[in-house]
């Protein structure tokens, strides 16, 4: 399981909107945050997690998702956008995930999941989780990402 990452970007945002900074000093996500392979992304706010997620879009189309969504079929997108204006998003890649299979990476999400829960508590704003049985490895991985952290 070969994971790229993380790549971390600035957002500032209102709950209808949000803008991003690039550490390239753009506006735009670049590198992994772009692809359409597998990705786990974290939103912290002063270094603490507050949601963990995961897609195989791009990162731009999946927060627009997460903002525009407002409650149709039962999704009403992001709820750290609400009550706050600025986050980190960092974003890892799993880039050698067979056919953009994303089982993997989807157990490394439930695993540092349960590390931040472990430290304390549930990131805030966290709402639906999917568990599979974990390796060492996917273990491993999501130690290696939760250490990024203030838990």
């Amino acid at each position: 399981m070969k994971i790229e990452g993380p790549e971390v970007y600035e957002l500032a945002f209102t709950p209808t909107s949000f803008e991003v900074l690039c550490p390239k000093g753009t506006n735009k996500f670049s590198g992994i945050a772009t692809n359409k392979l597998p990705k786990l992304y974290i939103a912290s706010i002063d270094r603490k997690p507050v949601y963990v997620g995961l897609t195989k879009q791009s990162i731009r189309n999946r927060l627009r998702l997460g903002w525009k969504a407002a409650g149709e079929g039962g999704y009403h997108g992001y709820a750290w956008r609400r009550g706050n204006d600025k986050a980190t998003l960092s974003v890892w890649c799993h880039v050698d995930a067979v056919n953009r299979n994303e089982r993997d990476i989807e157990t490394v999400e439930a695993e540092v999941v349960f590390l931040i829960r472990s430290a304390g508590q549930w990131p805030p704003f966290q709402t639906e989780i999917h568990f599979h049985p974990s390796t060492d490895v996917h273990r491993q991985v999501a130690l290696d990402i939760v250490r990024r952290y203030q838990l």
